[in-house]
């Protein structure tokens, strides 16, 4: 029997899978965060090993089993360089643990958990990122740059906007679109401040993006109770993401859509909000003339799934699959608008203006 791993890991948390040669999960665990660039190759490769062996055990399959591949698809993972860097780590450190090894970003294990065929994977949860992949190989991508160089329609991103529009308006720098009241109280809550000058520590020395982020989700409540600065927060993410969908457009090839549809995999925790923001982001993406149908997924499985096919696929065995199973659809845009230009290149979107 062969056995075939695949790893989703973020920046805080990870998940493993092992599949036998049927693709039926036989065991799974978690562990810590494995993006290399905050823990080091080393110790990237260290909790993946300690992952594994320990799904073997849950498994009761023999640690003598070597995994026939094993899928990375991990946070920080988007240079070939240091993939093929981490990928040497395990096969020195760990020489028994696979024979093969298939490393990318989290965005493809997220794409190939919903489609062999590639599509569009767009990110929104502590950050954002937007992904393409054609059939043949080649990819494009807005955003991804972090919260200095972007994550707009982000959780952070969210959570940032609504403390400048609050601090610009005590300034009287820049009027609210809208009272601000209700989203100055829950950051002093959130954040457990008195004054603005009390904010700065969670800006600088004590500057936490997973935390600064989680104030999005209590936002997100004020939205559903009816604040409108709330409301108008959320409606600003929904025209970022979906500027983030047009800057790819002109980049998806043909054969992608020959069936006159186009998978956009949405992943993050924003999109549990998608009543919030729908609106402004079916708005957005009717101003351009698309030719397909967009049709907007939110996998139902761990994109550990993924990697273990991306896994799979690299060893040249064909791990059976139905991605029917692994996905909802969350919403169709039928095609129509204006035409999108392009120059054949990625492209990073700029920021939303609007207020």
């Amino acid at each position: 029997m062969k056995y075939f791993g695949g790893v989703e890991g973020g920046a805080t948390h990870s998940r493993l899978v092992i599949c036998d040669e049927s693709g039926q999960s036989v065991g799974s665990t978690s562990g810590l965060g494995t993006n290399h660039w905050g823990i080091g190759i080393p110790e990237c490769a260290r909790r993946i090993a300690d992952m594994v062996e320990r799904a073997l055990e849950e498994a009761n399959i023999s640690k003598e089993i070597r995994l026939t591949s094993l899928g990375l698809s991990l946070s920080g993972c988007e240079q070939e360089a240091t993939n093929r860097e981490l990928e040497q780590e395990l096969r020195t450190t760990f020489p028994n643990l696979a024979d093969s090894y298939a490393v990318s970003s989290d965005t493809m294990g997220s794409m190939f958990t919903a489609s062999s065929n590639g599509g569009i994977v767009l990110i929104s949860g502590t950050g954002s990122n937007c992904l393409l992949r054609n059939p043949d190989g080649s990819t494009f991508n807005c955003g991804g740059w972090g919260n200095f160089l972007g994550d707009e329609g982000s959780a952070w991103y969210i959570s940032y906007r609504a403390l400048k529009v609050v601090f610009d308006d005590m300034d009287s720098f820049e009027k609210a679109p809208a009272p601000i009241t209700k989203t100055w109280a829950l950051i002093k809550e959130h954040f457990s401040i008195e004054t603005r000058y009390d904010m700065l520590p969670h800006c600088y020395a004590k500057f936490d993006k997973p935390f600064f982020a989680n104030l999005c989700k209590k936002l997100a409540q004020n939205a559903d109770d009816g604040d409108e600065l709330a409301l108008i927060l959320f409606r600003e993410a929904g025209v970022h993401l979906a500027r983030m969908i047009t800057a790819l457009l002109p980049n998806v090839h043909k054969d992608l859509v020959q069936t006159g549809e186009l998978n956009v995999v949405c992943v993050g925790s924003v999109w549990s909000s998608w009543n919030l923001f729908q609106g402004a982001f079916t708005k957005e993406l009717s101003k351009q003339s698309i030719k397909f149908n967009l049709k907007l997924v939110r996998i139902t499985k761990s994109s550990a799934y993924g990697a273990c096919y991306l896994g799979a696929d690299s060893a040249a065995f064909n791990l059976p699959r139905k991605y029917s199973d692994n996905f909802t659809v969350l919403h169709t845009i039928p095609k129509g608008g204006k035409a999108p230009t392009g120059n054949g290149v990625a492209t990073k979107c700029c920021k939303c203006q609007e207020k």
